[in-house]
């Protein structure tokens, strides 16, 4: 009697646990998991595109066709990107905070600023030292934010160490300071115009300032852009990208015929290190000159102020490492 009672409860049990498993029934040793809402439905709130919550495993980026937030698998983002089809979204950027240019050190030599109108209707900032009459240039790209102080600012310390500064505007004197305000700049962002605006603006260098030599350097947006221009068959001296998209097709490399100076971090999730490593593998094999550094442990926009993946000692050491290299291949 006493098994046939036990016997009984056992299949009770059984029975409750199946009928669980097929309604779905949740129990309190296994919690439902949270439910995130689509990015459309969050941006239909009003939230920020960068604060719209993903669920694990993805992460958010921006449709480059409608300026939309999307929900894309990391694995994916870097392709996604490449393909034209998404646009990697920063942090918000901090107006009253630490600039980038706070924790750059300057040169010896003291400067002037001047605005510059170079393309059509468009104005850039120019730096340059006082004293002398003849120095290399260097073309400034702007972030996705545009043309804002804190570049002004990096224009003017990399002008005191003895070059020609061309900060450029490629959004047409628009400057966002949110997430939202950026992508709505870059849903009109013309890439090809923006390559003939760089490309008048290294006209400018070498013919109204005798630049001897020119290089061009850029940030995330304006890394890409520095990078896309090295591409773009016009010829320089130097390309210089922070965290830019790198491009791993030996066809559009082989346009490059001078030194190549990159800097990621391996934690990067918009440029996978496989993506990095093979970049820097096409530029040895096609014999082009090339610093590639990798910062172990550091994500995308480690030199950005505004953002939680910010490094300062990375970012010092960045600059350090492409002042002695313009110095190297400009001088």
């Amino acid at each position: 009697m006493y098994k046939r009672i036990i016997a009984i409860f056992l299949t009770i049990i059984l029975a409750s646990s199946l009928f669980t498993l097929q309604h779905g029934a949740i129990s309190e040793a296994v919690p439902e998991k949270t439910r995130v809402m689509s990015p459309l439905q969050q941006a239909k709130m009003h939230i920020s595109i960068n604060q719209i919550i993903c669920q694990d495993g993805l992460e958010i980026v921006m449709k480059k066709s409608d300026g939309s937030p999307a929900c894309v698998k990391k694995d994916n983002v870097a392709i996604l990107i490449e393909r034209g089809w998404a646009i990697h979204v920063l942090p918000e950027y901090t107006i009253d905070g630490i600039k980038n240019s706070d924790i750059i050190k300057g040169g010896p030599l003291k400067i002037r600023t001047v605005p510059v109108n170079y393309f059509e209707n468009t104005t850039g900032y120019l730096a340059e030292p006082i004293q002398g009459n003849s120095f290399p240039g260097v073309i400034l790209i702007h972030e996705w934010w545009g043309l804002n102080d804190n570049i002004k600012s990096m224009a003017r310390a990399l002008a005191s160490h003895g070059y020609i500064v061309l900060a450029v505007d490629l959004y047409a004197g628009q400057v966002a300071t949110t997430s939202d305000g950026a992508r709505q700049i870059l849903l009109s962002f013309d890439e090809q115009k923006a390559m003939t605006n760089i490309g008048s603006a290294v006209d400018t260098l070498k013919h109204n300032y005798n630049a001897t030599k020119v290089a061009t350097i850029g940030w995330c947006f304006g890394g890409s852009q520095s990078l896309n221009y090295a591409l773009s068959g016009n010829k320089i001296d130097a390309t210089v990208l922070y965290y830019g998209q790198p491009v791993t097709n030996t066809t559009k490399l082989a346009a490059i015929k001078w030194p190549v100076l990159g800097f990621y971090g391996d934690k990067d999730q918009s440029n996978p290190l496989d993506k990095i490593k093979e970049f820097k593998t096409d530029l040895d094999n096609l014999g082009i000159q090339n610093e590639i550094y990798i910062y172990p442990g550091i994500g995308h926009a480690f030199a950005n102020p505004s953002g939680a993946t910010f490094a300062p000692k990375e970012t010092s050491d960045a600059w350090g490492k492409t002042v002695s290299f313009l110095d190297k291949n400009l001088k």
